[in-house]
């Protein structure tokens, strides 16, 4: 303290702890949207579309910029301030690299609809079929970039074992078709599997049940159901 009764401590700490703040502002915001959302406090268009894809993003980079300052303040100061500014400049640009991440990934050209056996494609159930129609969910079958039938009558055990391997809870089990229901982890988006079992031939197919750009997720799941059914041969 000085005769007048001001501290002589630098101010430069009080300054970088509102940068962190501002850094961690994006990862904080997304778990809580991440959170709600499963637990039912707000729709996936709060949670996923509202406040992870727009808001989440601009703090993000308000994040990374927020950062970058903090590094020129630490230069004043690097033994007291240059740990916290470097690690909070590192959480920045992992931050701002999972949403180009994300971008590129939802808006990468990927059917919602995959199947096998596009000219041929599997049915679902009547109910399945019924609650789809109900939902205004997609269908328009499409084939994926290395996704291939099995060439070959699986048992009914194995296309249950598959489709639950690939995160999926079977709904409905039988000898020619199986079904199963995924909900994805982070915002509880679902799709529905169907494996079509015939002699010589098992197909499968995987559909959203929302329309929102979701990349290559239908792809990827029943790519999953196929390695699965391979595998179980």
């Amino acid at each position: 303290m000085t005769p007048s009764g001001k501290s002589t401590r630098p101010r430069g700490g009080i300054g970088m702890r509102w940068l962190v703040l501002i850094v961690l502002a994006a990862p904080l915001l997304v778990f809580a949207a991440v959170m709600g959302t499963r637990f039912g406090l707000w729709s996936v268009e709060v949670g996923r579309d509202l406040l992870t894809l727009q808001i989440g993003r601009w703090l993000a980079l308000a994040g990374l910029a927020a950062a970058a300052l903090g590094v020129l303040l630490a230069l004043r100061d690097l033994r007291r301030l240059g740990l916290i500014a470097g690690v909070s400049l590192l959480v920045s640009l992992a931050t701002v690299g999972l949403f180009v991440r994300q971008q590129a990934q939802l808006t990468a050209p990927a059917p919602l609809d995959a199947t096998t056996a596009p000219a041929d494609v599997p049915g679902y159930s009547a109910e399945t079929a019924a609650l789809r129609v109900a939902m205004g969910a997609p269908d328009a079958p499409a084939a994926c970039p290395g996704l291939t039938a099995v060439p070959t009558q699986v048992a009914s055990e194995t296309a249950t074992a598959a489709l639950e391997a690939a995160g999926f809870t079977v709904q409905k089990a039988g000898l020619f078709q199986s079904e199963g229901l995924h909900e994805g982890f982070w915002f509880g988006l679902r799709h529905d599997a169907v494996v079509r079992i015939r002699p010589g031939r098992t197909d499968v197919r995987v559909t959203a049940r929302d329309g929102r750009p979701q990349g290559d997720a239908a792809c990827r799941l029943a790519r999953d159901i196929v390695d699965g059914l391979q595998a179980g041969r």
